[in-house]
């Protein structure tokens, strides 16, 4: 079997992804972390640079993919699904190079849960490079999947929020049970999504099964009102 790739940001979908895969057998011989420094359509953004602090614990090599600022080089009349496809650009280099080292690509997995702009894209880019999409989240019931992973007993901590009904309390905060259930109160509430598949909030996995060691965080809070994130200002790999 081909070696395959993980699309990999250090958060809980595609942490969650990368981990079916690895339950199944798939022989993941790299994780790709793209590291945007503006907004970005495509990507997750906050805490990435921790990406290779869970690398390390998973025990699998890191490609950094460090593009330009998305937003400084957006044109002024570029629509949105351009704007997605250029973003493409540097990951989809950055895999053709993996597939020329490595003697091809089996497959890729990605942690999409609804978001139809960013799988079309992922599909199309996994159908060039002749590889299988793995995507386990795609379209499963959201409660279903947050559950799933506190079961198999994934440790989430909230890095940044960004939706209304989301205070600084929970910058920091260990996505659990109650969490959860908060979580489904705020989407009948205001339409939050309980995995923050809109934006609402980002997260980055601290340990998990598939990790030797758990991430330890020193980190301090930024939040304007309405959305704010954690600055981490130490991270390194515990007992």
């Amino acid at each position: 079997m081909e070696p395959w790739v993980s699309l990999f940001s250090g958060g809980k979908d595609s942490s969650w992804a990368l981990y079916q895969a690895l339950q199944r057998g798939y022989p993941v011989e790299r994780l790709v972390t793209v590291h945007p420094e503006g907004d970005s359509f495509m990507y997750h953004v906050p805490a990435t640079e921790l990406a290779s602090l869970a690398a390390e614990s998973i025990g699998i090599p890191l490609v950094d993919v460090r593009p330009d600022d998305f937003e400084a080089s957006a044109a002024a009349d570029e629509d949105s699904g351009e704007r997605g496809d250029r973003e493409l650009e540097p990951l989809e280099e950055a895999l053709v190079g993996l597939s020329d080292e490595l003697g091809g690509i089996g497959g890729v997995t990605a942690g999409a849960v609804e978001s139809s702009y960013q799988t079309t894209r992922i599909e199309a880019m996994c159908e060039r490079l002749d590889a299988e999409l793995f995507a386990p989240l795609w379209q499963e019931p959201p409660r279903d999947l947050a559950e799933a992973m506190l079961d198999a007993g994934f440790e989430i901590t909230i890095v940044r929020v960004a939706a209304y009904g989301l205070d600084e309390s929970w910058l920091g905060r260990t996505l659990d049970t109650d969490a959860i259930a908060e979580l489904e109160a705020l989407n009948e509430e205001y339409g939050v999504h309980i995995l923050g598949e809109g934006g609402e909030f980002e997260t980055l996995v601290t340990d998990a099964p598939h990790m030797e060691q758990p991430i330890e965080l020193d980190y301090e809070t930024t939040f304007d009102g309405s959305r704010g994130s954690l600055r981490i200002t130490d991270a390194w790999l515990g007992e």
